[in-house]
């Protein structure tokens, strides 16, 4: 075995480099799985373990492939666990303990103006009552409260409510605790009344001023929608486009382009590249005596760092630019520009940087798109389909076209799994859009845009901002059209990490390697297409406060315990965590459910088993001897608040006290499975409960196979 382990590294001299990248991102997302330090530590030596072993191995004979791939791939292992262990300990900022109205006193950090929700959210590092350190809080501020001298370096006064980092509301949300931790958050929350002004900004202007005053501009000369997403393009700024516009974005696999990330940088850089090579070639004096390319790609380096630092400098445009100014590199060099190594370089500086990025989507996506690209248009069979020179134009140009059609396909295969992780739901028609909209951006509406900018120097960018608003006119309808197809999206419940671990080895493995042996990609991807086909998707989803349930397998809508708004976070996490489309039906307007101001009761029948639920939705104390009465009724009690020790359901009581152990809830009747939100979160510093009692243990699973097989239907809760 070890021979032919050996023979096939040594046939794959340029494929084995990216492994490596991919190891230390292995490495990081094994310490945010792995759930607490014991456990890292145990990592960590292993790995050594197994770099000694590879020393252990002859240097001198001829399994020197194997020994460097084990001690590189252990190294990295360590190395990536080790990045982001110490990243954590540095920043990580423990969120307070419960929410508070408490007044504070501090420096405004960060001011960003959200135009479409008619507020402005700061970034403060404050003295806030109570607390004897100062906390980095972020805050939301009606636009009725702002006033001018509110910006970076101001002095203010407040009063606020705060609330802790969030979370997640159910097993397999989106965790802004995480978020929040790494970035030094202790919590969020909306000010409360006027903001005093202590002490105006020292500085006279800053990056966000000068960014928001862009932004404005732009917005002044081209109204409406089109003028909020050039905004966004120019200056990152999306803060004043309309939901409804970001949702048909989003649906229909467009929603990359509205944040500043490798496809605008890219453009940026490009467009500086060729403008300089091409006006320099013009004049012989130059062109005889500077090596051109290596001009124009500082020249591009250049822009492509202003563009990065006007736009705010988020992590997914240093990632960018990163792997832009690689690609100027290697051109400059005369080395080829797409290469899966300038990627793995690229990826390994910003795992450095941010070893958190990892666990996020952004990264992901944006990173499997790129790898997608260069993977498939550097694959054999792609490259033979391009190679027909001696056709004629036309063929030539439809043999383009065809593949920039496969290559939007190939992308969109690869993105799907991620966006199933995180978000629940992946677009179907998003290949087919983006062969219209990237050419359409790249090519057409930013170039006018930066020429917009350039004329109105000199007053005469009516005509150009005429020009971009139609581009963007067509974008946003493109987008809008899409969205509204049937099937525009598919929703799917959430996905364990195991599956999505197939996933990514399976992709990883296409991508990487060479020749047949990429094949065997496929087979965990098969894999993860089985488990996701069988996952089943929960019967009751329970929020970590209690405060909201959702009921799934009564239609084709969710039933609620509460109602919610149509455009609340918490509508939308309950329908994308059960894999649904349809709408939010409260449950007292359900015909099968009997309810009263207390309480809601509904039978539920699954795998041929009768389960009746209580759940409790009132603020009224109601009488001991009335809810154990009730709760002997039910199978599962489900209450936002404590319950007394009297209420005892036949399977499991999911009240305050529980839910403050598990978090969230998606519990599955028929097998009896219970997932929590805890179980995910092990000992990492932003989730600060007591972990939950072992599966095993569980109420739910020890009395899985006990009378509520039979069990008849209760009666409504006493008024």
């Amino acid at each position: 075995m070890h021979r032919t382990i050996e023979a096939f590294l040594g046939s794959r001299p340029f494929e084995r480099g990216p492994w490596l990248a991919v190891g230390f991102g292995i490495g990081i997302a094994c310490w945010a799985v792995l759930p607490g330090p014991w456990q890292w530590a145990g990592f960590l030596a292993l790995c050594g373990a197994a770099a000694m072993a590879g020393l252990l191995i002859d240097a001198e004979g001829d399994l020197g492939h194997l020994r460097s791939a084990l001690i590189g791939m252990a190294l990295m292992l360590a190395a990536g666990c080790t990045a982001i262990w110490v990243k954590s300990a540095l920043v990580g900022q423990p969120g307070i303990a419960r929410p508070e109205v408490a007044m504070m006193q501090g420096r405004v950090l960060d001011r960003q103006v959200e135009g479409a929700r008619d507020r402005v959210r700061l970034l403060l590092r404050a003295q806030v009552e109570g607390h004897p350190e100062p906390l980095q809080v972020r805050l939301n501020l009606p636009d009725e409260n702002d006033q001018p001298g509110l910006v970076e370096g101001a002095e203010v006064r407040l009063r606020a409510r705060l609330m802790p980092p969030a979370p997640p509301m159910l097993p397999g949300s989106y965790d802004f605790a995480r978020a929040a931790w790494f970035q030094g958050l202790a919590a969020t929350g909306n000010v409360i009344g006027p903001v005093t002004l202590i002490a105006p900004a020292h500085e006279s202007w800053s990056l966000r001023q000068w960014q928001q005053r862009l932004a404005d501009h732009v917005r002044a000369q081209l109204s409406g929608s089109p003028g909020t997403i050039a905004a966004a393009f120019a200056s990152g700024d999306r803060g004043a486009i309309a939901e409804t516009d970001e949702e048909a974005m989003r649906d229909a696999g467009l929603t990359h382009l509205l944040s500043i990330s490798g496809l605008h940088v890219s453009a940026v850089i490009a467009g500086a590249y060729f403008l300089t090579i091409r006006l320099l070639a013009l004049f012989p004096f130059i062109a005889l005596r500077v090596r051109l390319p290596l001009l124009a790609a500082a020249v591009g380096a250049g822009v492509g760092l202003f563009y990065t630092v006007l736009t705010g400098a988020e992590v997914p445009t240093v990632r960018s630019v990163a792997g832009s100014l690689l690609v100027l590199a290697a051109l400059a060099l005369g080395r080829d520009p797409l290469s899966l190594r300038l990627l793995a370089t690229a990826a390994l500086i910003v795992m450095l940087l941010w070893p958190e990025a990892v666990l996020g989507p952004s990264f992901q996506m944006s990173f499997a798109s790129v790898i997608a690209i260069v993977a498939f248009s550097t694959a054999a069979p792609a490259k033979a389909f391009l190679a027909h020179s001696h056709e004629g134009r036309v063929t030539r140009m439809g043999r383009h076209l065809a593949m920039l059609l496969l290559t939007g396909l190939v992308i969109e295969l690869s993105l799907m799994p991620i966006s199933l992780f995180h978000f629940h739901r992946a677009g179907i028609y998003g290949a087919a859009a983006n062969v219209i909209a990237i050419p359409l951006t790249t090519v057409l509406t930013m170039p006018l845009i930066a020429l917009a900018l350039a004329l109105d120097i000199f007053g005469l960018g009516a005509p150009a901002w005429w020009a971009v608003g139609k581009s963007l006119e067509l974008l946003l309808w493109l987008a809008h059209l899409v969205a509204a197809q049937p099937g525009a999206v598919t929703m799917m419940p959430g996905m364990s990490g195991a599956t999505f671990g197939l996933f990514v080895a399976g992709l990883l493995w296409l991508a990487l390697w060479s020749g047949r042996v990429r094949l065997w990609g496929f087979a965990p991807i098969a894999l993860g297409v089985l488990a996701l086909v069988l996952t089943r998707t929960p019967d009751v989803l329970v929020s970590g406060d209690g405060h909201h349930v959702g009921i799934t397998g009564e239609g084709p809508d969710l039933l609620v315990l509460r109602a919610v708004r149509e455009e609340s976070y918490t509508r939308t996490a309950l329908l994308e965590n059960a894999g649904m489309t349809g709408d939010a039906v409260a449950l007292e307007d359900w015909k099968g459910a009997r309810c009263n101001p207390d309480f809601c009761a509904i039978t539920l029948v699954r795998g041929g088993r009768r389960f009746d639920m209580l759940m409790a939705r009132g603020k009224d104390l109601v009488p001991v001897p009335v809810l154990a009465a009730a709760c002997a009724r039910a199978d599962i009690v489900v209450a936002d608040r404590r319950l007394p020790s009297a209420c005892k359901p036949r399977l499991l009581k999911a009240d305050r006290a529980l839910l403050g152990q598990t978090g969230g809830l998606a519990i599955d009747l028929v097998s009896g499975r219970v997932r929590s939100v805890a179980e995910t979160q092990g000992e990492h510093g932003w989730f600060h409960r007591p972990l939950p009692r072992q599966p095993g243990s569980h109420p739910f699973a020890a009395r899985r196979s006990g009378p509520v097989a039979t069990g008849a239907p209760g009666p409504a809760p006493s008024q």
